[in-house]
């Protein structure tokens, strides 16, 4: 301090640091993998937070399947993470094709085959006129090599067959049981027999109101089947037939343009003029696909490939936007005569009168890609004049049905209400989460096991915590303990699970990535816990708390979560959400009780107490729903499950004690007969041991001792060495036989 003036130093002018800040790390941009590019793209909306989205609808003509399942549960889940977890204004508009190809034709056999079921025609009748329509589907099986179609057409003949067999068997006099009979024949005759009556009444007119009530029923049927999956509505719903004055103008648009032609009453999209233009390009999905004939003829529809209208395109790569109509089927007034919408032109004009001129996201089936969205976007943007009409487009996967192709033309598909009958829709939910939605999903029952396993593993998680979190205190002093080492090693895993379900969720929305993290968070968590009770001190609860809540809210975001409840899925039942609020004071007060009676009656050792106390929890709980698990040294854990589960787990239980029991039954018995095996040898001299063997040996010396061979031939020294060692032990056995006889007979 030599040459300071300390009376100086405190008058100096300090002044704050220099403040360094932190660098950081960027974190992750969502991407979604891009048809268009067939690549992963940073997704950045046109408009802001807003998102203007299109997702192709059904076509209304049968009941919805899980092929219908797959793709919008998977779009369900895109669009409630867009809103949910990265907050994005998404509107959601979807469409429902109440026009087409396939419901004019099912529309006209439908009411056909109503006509003629409600007459129920004379036995003799019936079988003639099913026995022509037969006819229709034997030579289709005579000709095709699709062996796929062949199964279809095979299955389909077989019953038939077997509906005749049955109805000529019948000899009563009952006409009850005969018009059953007929009807079942009926049911599964109803494919040739409607196509055979769609021909013959090929003169007649049709009311166009038949093609309304088809479509209206069915679009009706699914949305009862969306809203039993728990997926969201559109927020803007289409019909075709709702558009008809649009898609009139954005036709005539596309031929003011110049990229279609009128063609006898049809217009078609000139996809040759269209492609050659500086600033378009077709089939911008499947490239590889354009000039694909046979895919460009089942976008046209079974109606419109007869030769008649194939020669009014002026290539084979053209497209119909609008359709003159034939007999028998819908028209509407147009520039170019009545006619109906061709199938491509309903979802542009629909997205477009909505969404505009530029769409962030579209999305539809894998199988939807050539030609109906490369349709789609070659009109809408000839339409426009633009390149951009989409600018993020999401393919579906495929569902196949354990390992086969699904098929509804091929009768090999699977209904939703038939899948709900064997599964919840969040195990449906689950199965799909636990793919990728752009690959092909296996539907069967190793699919559903897996997601019941998840589920389930899952929701033990979920009781326990909830288990917990009634024991520990949750306010004041007590419910704040020290951190230790292990809670610190389970936070930091918590941290590093969220940034991996967040990294998973950018990637494209990698949802099975997500389930995997959970996966590995729940385990880690159930290890702390079990290690805690262990150790019989309390786990902190506030932070596996924190866990099951961030569980819980991913499982809400995904749909997988209905409900306020902050934590675990919902139990089923009227008032579910605050069933556990109410019940858990008086169910642990009677685990309490019960506690107490138990360990009166275990110092008491009255059993017949213990054994009522076991009923109880056995027996008598697990119909209401309460599962109730007794824990050496710590307080009795109580878990609300569904009744149904714990029903099944009981009879699981069950069948394992049986099993275990007739097991032990069985190694008694195996131990019995061994022990009498070994008195019943010990009894036997030694010269009879090997003399019974006449399959392997002719001739004995006069102890007993094989001396050759069945064929007559004397033994190898090698082979008596080792008999005699056999003699040897069977002599030594024999005589402590003959020793303990004297004994036994003292004894007795």
């Amino acid at each position: 301090m030599a040459g300071v003036d300390v009376n100086t130093l405190g008058k100096c002018k300090r002044f704050q640091p220099a403040w360094s800040p932190p660098v950081g790390t960027e974190g992750s941009k969502l991407k979604f993998y891009n048809s268009l590019t067939r690549q992963k793209e940073v997704f950045v909306p046109q408009n802001g937070n807003r998102v203007l989205w299109y997702s192709c609808g059904p076509t209304v003509y049968d009941a919805s399947h899980m092929g219908h399942a797959r793709s919008y549960i998977s779009f369900d889940i895109l669009r409630r993470v867009l809103q949910d977890y990265f907050n994005y204004d998404v509107f959601y508009v979807m469409n429902i094709t109440d026009i087409d190809d396939k419901i004019i034709k099912r529309a006209r056999q439908s009411h056909l085959l109503e006509k003629y079921s409600s007459e129920l025609p004379a036995l003799d009748q019936l079988l003639a006129d099913i026995a022509v329509a037969k006819q229709s589907y034997v030579e289709k099986l005579a000709v095709t090599d699709d062996l796929d179609k062949r199964t279809m057409l095979e299955g389909t003949l077989s019953k038939v067959d077997f509906a005749i067999e049955e109805l000529k068997k019948c000899t009563s006099n009952d006409s009850s049981q005969v018009n059953d009979l007929k009807r079942r024949l009926l049911v599964e005759a109803a494919d040739p027999l409607g196509d055979w009556l769609d021909t013959r009444a090929n003169a007649e007119s049709v009311d166009n109101e038949i093609f309304m009530k088809l479509p209206r029923f069915w679009e009706e049927e699914f949305h009862k089947d969306m809203e039993a999956l728990n997926v969201l509505p559109a927020d803007c719903l289409t019909r075709v037939s709702e558009y008809m004055p649009e898609i009139i103008d954005y036709v005539q648009k596309i031929i003011d343009n110049g990229y279609a032609y009128e063609s006898n009453g049809s217009v078609y999209f000139c996809t040759d003029k269209f492609d050659k233009s500086e600033k378009h390009t077709y089939a911008k999905l499947v490239p590889e696909a354009y000039g694909d004939s046979n895919e460009l003829l089942t976008g046209e529809g079974d109606l419109c490939i007869s030769k008649d209208r194939l020669s009014e395109k002026k290539s084979l790569n053209d497209f119909a936007l609008w359709k003159t109509s034939k007999h028998r089927e819908p028209a509407w007034d147009s520039p170019w005569g009545k006619g109906r919408p061709g199938w491509h032109i309903e979802c542009s004009v629909m997205a477009s009168s909505i969404l505009g001129d530029s769409l962030d996201v579209h999305t539809g089936g894998f199988d939807l890609k050539f030609p109906h969205h490369d349709n789609e976007l070659a009109q809408s943007e000839a339409y426009y004049e633009n390149d951009h009409w989409v600018r993020y487009f999401l393919h579906a996967g495929h569902l196949t049905i354990s390992g086969c192709k699904m098929s509804k033309s091929l009768k090999n598909f699977v209904t939703i209400k038939e899948a709900l009958q064997k599964n919840t829709a969040r195990q449906l939910r689950l199965a799909f989460l636990l793919h990728s939605w752009r690959d092909t999903l296996d539907y069967g029952p190793n699919t559903m096991e897996v997601a019941m396993q998840y589920e389930k593993f899952v929701n033990e998680f979920f009781l326990t915590v909830k288990d917990i979190l009634r024991l520990v205190p949750s306010h004041g002093i007590a419910a704040f303990e020290k951190w230790n080492q292990e809670e610190c090693q389970l936070a930091k895993s918590f941290d590093e699970k969220r940034a991996a379900v967040h990294s998973a969720l950018c990637d494209s929305v990698d949802t099975r990535g997500v389930l995997d993290s959970i996966r590995d968070l729940v385990g880690i968590c159930n290890v702390y816990i079990r290690g805690k009770r262990d150790s019989r001190t309390p786990p902190n609860r506030a932070l596996i708390q924190s866990i099951a809540a961030f569980v819980t809210r991913i499982m809400k975001i995904f749909g997988a979560i209905e409900g306020k409840q902050p934590i675990g899925f919902p139990q089923s039942g009227e008032c579910a959400n605050n069933l556990e609020e109410t019940v858990m004071p008086y169910l642990t007060a009677f685990a309490d009780f019960r506690e107490g009676v138990r360990k009166v009656a275990r110092e008491q050792k009255v059993t017949a107490i213990l054994d009522a106390c076991d009923s109880v929890r056995d027996d008598v709980l697990p119909n209401l729903g309460v599962r109730l698990e007794d824990l050496e040294g710590q307080p009795t854990a109580l878990k609300l499950v569904d009744r149904k589960t714990l029903l099944h787990e009981r009879e699981v239980k069950k069948q394992e004690e049986e099993k275990k029991r007739l097991e032990k039954e069985q190694r008694k018995q195996e131990q019995l007969e061994a022990q009498a095996m070994r008195d019943a040898q010990r009894k036997t001299p030694p010269s009879e041991l090997f003399r019974s063997e006449t399959n392997k040996y002719l001739k004995f010396d006069e102890k007993g001792m094989p001396t050759h061979d069945i064929e007559g031939k004397e033994l190898q020294k090698s082979t008596i060495k080792k008999l005699l060692k056999l003699y040897q032990a069977q002599e030594k056995k024999y005589n402590a036989y003959l020793q303990s006889i004297p004994s036994s007979n003292g004894d007795s």
